[in-house]
């Protein structure tokens, strides 16, 4: 049957990547591996109208959403159902925590809540069998879904157990989408125009840490990997049939397991796929990142790590529940450095608990460790976080609606025990400005190729990074310096 799969346009704040969705790139494959005839939407990078899109009709679209995704997500299926009587099914990490809040919506039909493989197989087999109406009936029976009954009863079925062997899975179906439209992985850094094609792979799922800042506190707490074997065939397919120049591991613990790491840097030396850079986009514990490990991923082709520091505090770290400890950040970054890694540094603004002089702890640290990149963050409550409970318990939330979910831009988006929103919002202007604008780190901005090449864009960045609040709002209005409100 024909499927229409949609990523809604996501609130990013400037110079984010573009990528295509990994998780609609296994529903995709999935619905393939059916039989099925699956076109794939991504209002990020395609501008053609819904209706254009839903010729000819689908038998069933499906559509993903984060937070700040969600109200798109609404808008899309609101007009979809005005076009086409389709079912409409929506999956992703926010309805995953909030299914009644979009089965509220009377264009939304059922929910995915949590890995939508499985569930999505089922759910497009009852739509087959059954077909028009007679498909709602049998919603009951399949684990995962949640769905709106007659006479406005939310149900929700059992959850369904997570997949135990991700093997088992086909591999990402990354020819429905338009990839030369795609940034590279990390358009900060690198230059996009010397990067592309760019392909992500996952090779596990899961944490077994639950920080509380962190959406995998929404899934259990076990961690599930990919054999060697599967990923070193997925990666070899991205090299030599998707023609892949770089590739992103989008792993939220990749270096969980050692000996599972070595396996696959062996075999990615062995088969010569090494030549290929590689990126690990949300980065490595700190904690298990030792040298022979990092000296060995660089022979294997990885230029560049993350790593998620947070705080430069150990009481804040602590109160996180990040298990993680200063000195083996420390460690890793000098690793990383000594084995000729490039590095990212993800910092957190304004956690639970935080005073002036911890953030410029936090501060202070960053400029210490020096990663090529500084990511500063404002701390965001995501809906199913602990983080989300504990401001919901003591605090209180300044974002206006779910459009303001955008972590990189320097708005706070809580306060809580004397924790205001002046504070955490001049903290984060003053971390990048002590980042960046040391002599030295000019000096390597203008030195890179990349800078010259996206002038605009590094002046936009820098400029919104370090300039007064409101000074480009203000500015964009054409109302100058003088302060006066932008009608």
């Amino acid at each position: 049957m024909r499927v229409l799969l949609i990523t809604p346009k996501s609130k990013l704040p400037i110079d984010v990547r573009t990528t295509p969705s990994l998780g609609l790139a296994y529903i995709g494959a999935v619905s393939e591996q059916r039989g099925d005839q699956v076109r794939l939407l991504d209002m990020n990078v395609d501008d053609t109208p819904l209706a254009q899109a839903l010729e000819p009709t689908p038998a069933i679209v499906g559509l993903t959403a984060n937070t700040s995704q969600i109200k798109a997500a609404w808008r899309a299926a609101q007009e979809i159902k005005a076009l086409k009587d389709v079912p409409v099914v929506l999956g992703g990490p926010h309805p995953t925590v909030l299914p009644q809040e979009s089965l509220e919506k009377p264009f939304v039909d059922v929910v995915v809540r949590g890995e939508g493989e499985a569930t999505w197989r089922e759910l497009c087999e009852l739509l087959e069998v059954r077909g028009g109406d007679r498909w709602k009936q049998g919603l009951a029976s399949v684990p995962g879904l949640a769905f709106l009954q007659k006479g406005g009863v939310v149900v929700h079925n059992p959850d369904r157990p997570l997949i135990a062997d991700l093997d088992n899975l086909p591999f990402p179906a990354y020819h429905l989408f338009q990839i030369d439209r795609y940034t590279c992985l990390q358009p900060a850094i690198d230059n996009p125009q010397e990067n592309t094609p760019s392909y992500s792979i996952m090779t596990s799922r899961g944490c077994p840490y639950r920080c509380h800042y962190c959406s995998q506190s929404i899934f259990p707490a076990r961690w599930r990997a990919r054999s060697p074997e599967n990923v070193l065939a997925e990666w070899r397919w991205l090299v030599g049939e998707m023609g892949a120049r770089e590739i992103g591991v989008l792993d939220d613990s990749f270096n969980i397991d050692r000996k599972r790491v070595r396996a696959i840097c062996d075999g990615l030396i062995s088969a010569g796929l090494n030549r290929v850079p590689w990126i690990l986009i949300n980065g490595i514990r700190a904690n298990l990142a030792d040298e022979a490990s990092l000296a060995q991923m660089k022979r294997a082709g990885l230029k560049r790590t993350a790593f998620g520091v947070e705080s430069g505090d150990q009481v804040i770290l602590n109160s996180i529940d990040k298990h993680l400890k200063l000195e083996e950040v420390e460690a890793a970054f000098k690793a990383a450095r000594k084995v000729g890694l490039e590095t990212i540094g993800f910092f957190m603004i304004g956690l639970p608990g935080e005073t002036e002089a911890t953030m410029d702890e936090t501060i202070k640290l960053a400029c210490k460790l020096d990663p090529v990149v500084a990511n500063f963050s404002m701390t965001t409550p995501f809906p199913g976080t602990v983080l989300y409970e504990q401001v919901k318990a003591n605090g209180r939330f300044l974002m206006d609606d779910w459009d303001d979910f955008v972590f990189f831009e320097g708005k706070a988006r809580y306060e809580m025990d004397g924790l205001t929103a002046e504070l955490q919002e001049r903290k984060w202007r003053e971390a990048y400005r002590r980042f960046y604008l040391r002599p030295h780190r000019i000096w390597r901005t203008l030195a890179r190729k990349d800078t010259w090449l996206n002038l605009p864009r590094v002046l936009r960045m820098g400029a919104r990074l370090v300039l007064p609040k409101g000074w480009l709002e203000t500015e964009r209005c054409g109302k100058q310096l003088e302060g006066e409100p932008c009608n």
